[in-house]
């Protein structure tokens, strides 16, 4: 096959790895020679905390991808520069004589933005760039409804999705095939992945929480999870047990291929197993709330439904208390502790907690889930826009397909059920480990004697609640009356 480029250049962006990557493999089909490049780009950096562990968990996985590019090639490699890749990418292609910049397509609504400036400066130089579908199965407007228009309701999409899924759309890219129009670096650019304190930044404690790093990482994860996506169904809402996969920041940073995960996971669903098809289920979720992201980009700064924005959310110095309650795990309600506890200390929070502590922030504390989005957005590891603005918004009742206003999560009854032993509470309230089920759920209910002898003092050890779970969901009713009324004769949905 003839290449239509003499000199391309591939630009890593959330797809940190050497195999089954869309772009790179386009980018080796269509280049004589093929340069590639990761820019730690400063419009992101300047923005995060010196100490970020996503920046070290980016490092780690460049220097793995740096070694894969060189056991592709032996004289190939990583470029890096430090800067803004508006006009990192265009100075880099100028300089390499690059005819083209290949990449994979992110629909975050900063990244279009950054995109359209490159695109525009390399148009202005004779290039192109060219953008590839790499991190999600289907994207845009791949699944549509029989009118042509986005789903807004995940069921049907997850119909539609599973019905146009095929081994082609589930087949990887076959790089190393490609890999001899991997070019020599330039002299200047054979430096090694730099360190943290290289580019301003200092060490977390990611180290500590052993999270396996870069592709290798992300395989091992994922091998391990197989042996037990079988029980996925059955142990993937219990946080002190080992259920989820734990791949969302592989994920995030493209350091698994979807199409592996999605591929196995298919496999075993169609053989009748219940587990992987529960987990197919989730992995469909991420691509449904990119394209909702994608199709409707107002759901990043507002709610999906805009009528929803009608709602007051609390605001003020003691809306502030609470907020910092919250954020701190000072609410008096353990799982909700716990919870905040595990995402401050390790940047990972477990799926039910995190329904269950956005519940708590936007309809027992009565503050906006923009708030907690942007928390969680500044703590998760595995953050991404699409999802988390996502699982806010089904949280709060404002978004798409989301659980109804009057759904009102007790996190007592969430705590007893999940965490029936309260083995995940203990981990993160040590200060709480000798009171026993169920008080260890809702330590306001022991009596004095039950408190002294598990060594509490509420007040001193441990908070009493700041909000009482009755007279909140009272205001919680009230105060989504603005947007709509329960139905005549309708019953709310029963909590649990």
């Amino acid at each position: 096959m003839e290449k239509k480029f003499a000199t391309g250049l591939m630009w890593f962006r959330r797809d940190l790895r050497a195999f089954d990557n869309a772009a790179l493999y386009h980018a080796l089909r269509a280049c004589r020679q093929l340069h590639c490049v990761f820019i730690l780009d400063t419009d992101i950096l300047d923005a995060l905390p010196r100490a970020d562990r996503r920046v070290e968990f980016i490092l780690a996985a460049l220097d793995e991808l740096d070694a894969a590019l060189r056991r592709l090639a032996p004289q190939a490699g990583l470029i890096w520069r430090l800067g803004s890749a508006r006009q990192q990418i265009p100075e880099l292609a100028h300089a390499l004589h690059a005819q083209a910049v290949f990449a994979n397509h992110d629909d975050e609504p900063p990244a279009m933005a950054r995109d359209a400036q490159v695109r525009g400066a390399l148009a202005g130089m004779g290039a192109a760039l060219l953008t590839s579908k790499d991190q999600a199965i289907f994207e845009r407007g791949e699944v549509m409804t029989q009118a042509g228009t986005p789903y807004s309701v995940f069921t049907p999409y997850k119909a539609a999705w599973l019905k146009k899924v095929d081994a082609f759309y589930l087949s990887s890219y076959p790089v190393a095939r490609h890999a001899e129009a991997l070019a020599p670096r330039p002299e200047g650019e054979r430096r090694p992945v730099p360190s943290l304190a290289d580019i301003g930044f200092e060490p977390t404690n990611l180290a500590e929480l052993k999270i396996p790093l870069g592709a290798s990482g992300g395989q091992q994860l994922f091998e391990e999870f197989f042996d037990r996506m079988d029980q996925y169904h059955l142990a993937r809402d219990y946080p002190a047990v080992k259920g989820p996969s734990y791949l969302g920041v592989h994920l995030r940073f493209g350091t698994v291929s979807i199409r592996q995960l999605a591929s196995s996971a298919q496999q075993l669903t169609v053989q009748g197993m219940q587990g992987p098809a529960v987990w197919l289920s989730e992995l469909i979720w991420r691509d449904f709330y990119m394209q909702i992201l994608a199709h409707f980009p107002h759901a990043a700064e507002s709610a999906f439904k805009p009528e929803y924005d009608a709602i007051k959310w609390e605001r003020g110095k003691h809306a502030e208390a609470l907020f910092a309650a919250w954020c701190e795990g000072r609410t008096g309600y353990p799982l909700v502790d716990a919870a905040m506890a595990q995402i401050n200390q390790s940047g990972y929070m477990h799926n039910r907690l995190r329904m269950v502590a956005a519940s708590f922030l936007t309809k027992h504390l009565g503050l906006d889930w923009r708030w907690g989005e942007a928390y969680f957005a500044e703590k998760l590891n595995d953050f991404d826009l699409s999802a988390n603005n996502g699982g806010w918004q089904w949280a709060a009742s404002t978004g798409c397909d989301a659980q109804p206003y009057f759904r009102i999560f007790n996190p007592v009854t969430q705590s007893e059920r999940f965490d029936a032993e309260g083995k995940f509470i203990r981990r993160y309230l040590p200060q709480l480990e000798n009171l026993p089920p169920p008080l260890v759920h809702a330590p306001w209910r022991a009596s004095a004697i039950e408190l002294a002898a598990a060594g509490v003092e509420l007040g001193r050890d441990y908070p009493r609640p700041v909000v009482d779970h009755a007279e909140a969901r009272e205001r919680t009713l009230a105060r989504y009356a603005v947007v709509k009324k329960p139905l005549a004769g309708k019953k709310p949905a029963k909590r649990r």
